[in-house]
């Protein structure tokens, strides 16, 4: 007599992960070609910072999520200082996501979700900034696990300092 109460002997199963791509859109963007605005070239290396912001949340159908990355990218002229592109872009997409345990689906939303939504952001970028009459800007991989490790590290500092400020009785 064995004490395992399944008869095959196997361990049982987790539940699949399903996840599939509804849709993906851009919600809003904008590039502002200041330098061409104002009538000038530019000259030399640009200077390009990208702010990157993640945003997930649950949609009215069961098992439908919807996740936005949205890229803040400003160029500047790195002997000037002068302006030279504004993009701001607000890029979703839509899954559907089944056999994810509850205290895991907020990692997998802002990790897994941004990974497969990238490459598409990335050509979109690329293809703007091209067509705004720059070399095309091709943004390096981003680390979504250290984004999300980051931001929870952040939450959690914020949590202690407002309870340290939060008077005691």
């Amino acid at each position: 007599m064995t004490d395992n109460p399944d008869p095959q002997g196997a361990a049982p199963q987790q539940p699949q992960v399903q996840m599939r791509v509804l849709g993906q859109f851009i919600r809003d963007m904008s590039f502002e070609n200041v330098m061409a605005q104002k009538g000038g070239r530019s000259e030399g290396q640009p200077d390009i910072n990208v702010q990157v912001n993640l945003d997930g949340k649950k949609r009215g159908a069961d098992h439908q999520y919807e996740v936005a990355i949205k890229l803040t990218i400003t160029s500047k002229a790195k002997d000037s200082g002068d302006s030279l592109f504004l993009m701001e872009i607000d890029y979703g997409g839509v899954f559907h996501i089944e056999g994810i345990p509850d205290e895991q689906l907020h990692p997998f939303l802002m990790i897994e979700c941004p990974r497969i939504l990238f490459p598409f952001l990335r050509r979109i970028v690329s293809d703007v900034t091209r067509d705004g009459g720059y070399p095309p800007l091709n943004l390096d991989n981003i680390d979504f696990v250290a984004l999300y490790r980051q931001e929870i590290a952040r939450r959690q500092a914020a949590a202690q300092a407002q309870a340290a400020e939060a008077p005691t009785q």
